[in-house]
């Protein structure tokens, strides 16, 4: 038989023919559907309904309380055992002992043993109790019926009837009689639902220690979202790290791992518990298990954070609530008070919360500062909030480069004497010669007589990677970036490091990916408190916080980069941490660029008026009665000593070593001599712009005739 059939079609006439006769195509004749058996199409269905939601919701809960029932009665079981025997005393002595506590152990051991002496005085006890019992039944069963007696006779007398007698014993043979009855009614209801009032029991008593396996309990139970921290639930987070030392000894302690924990302690927005290991498993190892710990306890990873106490063989845990490092915390107090000041020497900076909820407060006294993180993670805002706050102490200076140039330190125009923004080689040059002129005051001081004060000089580079990896070089042939000998940025960075404290003279450095190449080893470790924001790696977090901080617990390679931001882990003696840490992770106040201009007005107003250097002259000529006049800007009287520290930023190759004696003899040279006002020498704007007036005039003068 043919495939195809044959179909007559009329087809419409084509222009300009004669021929009308039906055309004949051939049509393919469709394929028939398959016939899908029936066996098939119950097995889908069967599939279907045993797949269904509903089916596994209901398969879930049938074995839940079914275990529910089950692990009740083991439960009670255990409980029963263990109230009758020494079992609980033993298990104690093995956990004290695996511990090694034998001092707790010896404890357990003795308990045991004053229980076993009791139960033995119990059990000798029970042998002699039936006689005992049987005596005293007869005994009292006389002196009962005696009692009725007599209490009837006594009736009998008042009643003058002599069956009155019997009348109060008869009494009590009727309430026997009822009794009985009551008994003989209930009992038999008693005896059928006595055993569904036990499963019943059980089931609570399961249904209570929700015991059943995880995958049985209902959806809000297994994803633990919000659960509270219980001793139960650490210690069986810890026995299911995958550590099997730790297991073994978990299992091996009579009280489950309890006595490996300290009380639970509330901490802020989470808990707080320390963990003493047992014999065999180190700190490392728990550390390093962080993530696997973290989801044990219904937790995301960024939630737990571990570290070493003083204690030997301990971890500390501090467990978030869940979702609590997620909410915002407070204003800054910059932003609250502005009746707020700084003090340089006894105060503390306001930079944030710690973990547990307390603000957490930076000395910021004599020391260098390194704050180091990944890119758009909030390094400038907390470099700039510890800035704002110092900035309302009158007497700090500040010199200031951003080698990124995005307006972030545009608000501390009129307050920092220097103020270089921009990402160029050009500005690379600038900020070192600014790094250099801190030098050159830092050895002026150095040179001071004993017991001179200084103001606090911070010199602040923010993006400083950027100097580091500066590939200009200057005509000696000396490289501005890179960390050789010769390399003009780093040498000086190293030179306030190594003495700029002691004179006040303090470097403040921002750098973002650290890397050997764009934050060398000296520089780092030449900072008195390291910060670090979200970083990628471990080797990176050692590179911006040292090996004893991250050997300690400290890591930052483990905040979530972008969910984190403005969370920073501090190593410094200048912030107050726990006991036995050697880091502290803080949350820090986010201040925003117009609450940080209003901020830098209000310092503004505490001075007396700052012209800001915009650039640093790098000519070999200059003229110093003009640069003294640009130094002065708007300020009627500027302090002598003011003055030499504007020109030695201005241009530290020819005012650097300038004394009073130099500015003295420059100025009474063009009859503009200091004089003094209030009993300190001051220059006086006036004056300077008359004699330079004058000599402009005279020199035009000059050029005429």
């Amino acid at each position: 038989m043919s495939d195809n059939v044959v179909h007559l079609h009329k087809h419409p006439d084509p222009p300009n023919t004669a021929d009308t006769r039906p055309k004949l195509t051939v049509v393919p004749e469709q394929p028939a559907a398959p016939v899908v058996p029936l066996w098939v199409r119950s097995g889908r269905a069967i599939k279907a309904a045993v797949t269904h939601e509903t089916t596994k919701s209901a398969a879930r809960a049938a074995a839940r309380h079914t275990l529910y029932t089950l692990n009740g009665a083991r439960i009670v079981a255990k409980r029963t055992w263990d109230s009758r025997t020494a079992a609980r005393y033993e298990r104690m002595l093995r956990a004290a002992e695996a511990a090694g506590n034998y001092e707790a152990a010896a404890e357990w051991e003795e308990r045991g043993q004053r229980f076993r002496e009791a139960r033995h005085r119990r059990r000798m006890d029970l042998l002699h109790s039936p006689v005992d019992a049987a005596k005293g039944m007869l005994v009292g069963t006389g002196m009962g019926i005696g009692s009725l007696v007599a209490l009837g006779v006594v009736l009998a007398i008042a009643t003058k009837d002599a069956t009155d007698v019997v009348t109060p014993l008869m009494a009590v043979v009727e309430f026997i009689q009822l009794l009985i009855t009551i008994v003989t009614i209930v009992w038999g209801p008693l005896i059928t639902i006595g055993p569904f009032l036990t499963l019943l029991g059980l089931w609570a008593v399961g249904r209570h220690q929700q015991a059943a396996p995880q995958w049985a309990l209902p959806a809000n139970v297994r994803n633990g979202e919000g659960e509270p921290i219980t001793p139960s639930i650490v210690v069986k987070a810890l026995r299911d790290l995958g550590i099997p030392a730790l297991s073994r000894a978990i299992k091996e302690m009579g009280d489950a791992g309890a006595s490996m924990l300290s009380p639970i302690r509330i901490a802020g927005c989470g808990v707080e518990v320390d963990v003493t290991l047992p014999s065999g498993v180190s700190t490392i190892e728990v550390q390093n298990r962080r993530r696997k710990l973290a989801e044990n306890l219904t937790r995301h990873e960024h939630e737990v954070f571990i570290t070493i106490p003083q204690a030997a063989r301990t971890v500390r845990l501090w467990i978030a609530d869940s979702g609590a490092l997620d909410e915002p915390i407070g204003p800054s107090p910059l932003v609250t008070d502005e009746t707020l000041t700084a003090d340089y020497v006894k105060g503390k900076a306001p930079w944030g919360q710690d973990l547990r909820g307390d603000a957490a407060s930076l000395s910021l006294y004599q020391r260098h500062l390194l704050i180091t993180g990944l890119s758009n993670q909030g390094k400038t805002a907390a470099l700039r909030a510890l800035a704002l706050w110092l900035a309302l102490d009158r007497t700090v200076e500040f010199r200031i480069a951003d080698l990124k140039g995005a307006g972030d330190w545009a608000m501390f125009d009129g307050l920092a004497t220097v103020l270089i923004q921009g990402p160029t080689d050009e500005h690379v040059i600038e900020a070192t010669e600014m790094v250099e002129g801190g030098v050159a005051e830092m050895e002026r001081r150095l040179q001071a007589p004993p017991g001179t004060t200084f103001p606090p000089l911070i010199i602040l580079v923010d993006e400083a990677q950027v100097a580091f990896m500066c590939p200009v070089v200057d005509e000696d042939k000396r490289p501005y970036g890179g960390s050789k000998a010769t390399s003009r940025y780093f040498m000086a960075a190293r030179k306030i490091h190594n003495q700029g404290r002691a004179v006040n003279v303090l470097l403040w450095q921002g750098t973002q990916d650290p890397t050997d190449q764009n934050l060398p080893k000296l520089v780092r470790e030449g900072a008195h408190t390291r910060a670090a924001l979200a970083l990628g790696t471990e080797s990176q977090a050692r590179m911006a916080l040292g090996d004893k901080a991250v050997d300690g617990g400290a890591a930052p390679n483990l905040l979530r980069p972008g969910l984190d931001k403005g969370t920073v882990v501090v190593a410094s003696d200048g912030i107050d941490i726990p006991a036995g840490q050697s880091s502290i992770t803080v949350r820090t106040h986010y201040i925003d660029t117009d609450t940080a201009t209003e901020i830098v007005e209000r310092a503004k107003r505490m001075r007396d008026g700052v012209t800001t250097l915009h650039a640093i002259d790098r000519g070999e000529e200059h003229d110093p009665l003009t640069d003294i006049a640009s130094v002065l800007g708007n300020t009627p009287r500027v302090l002598t000593s003011d003055v030499l520290k504007r020109l030695s930023a201005l241009n530290e190759k020819a005012y650097g070593r300038w004394t009073p004696s130099d500015l003295k003899r420059v100025l009474e040279a063009h009859g503009a001599e200091p004089y003094k006002s209030d009993g300190r020498m001051v220059v006086g704007r006036d004056r300077v712009m008359r004699a330079l007036a004058n000599r402009d005039g005279n020199d035009s003068a000059s050029t005429a005739q």
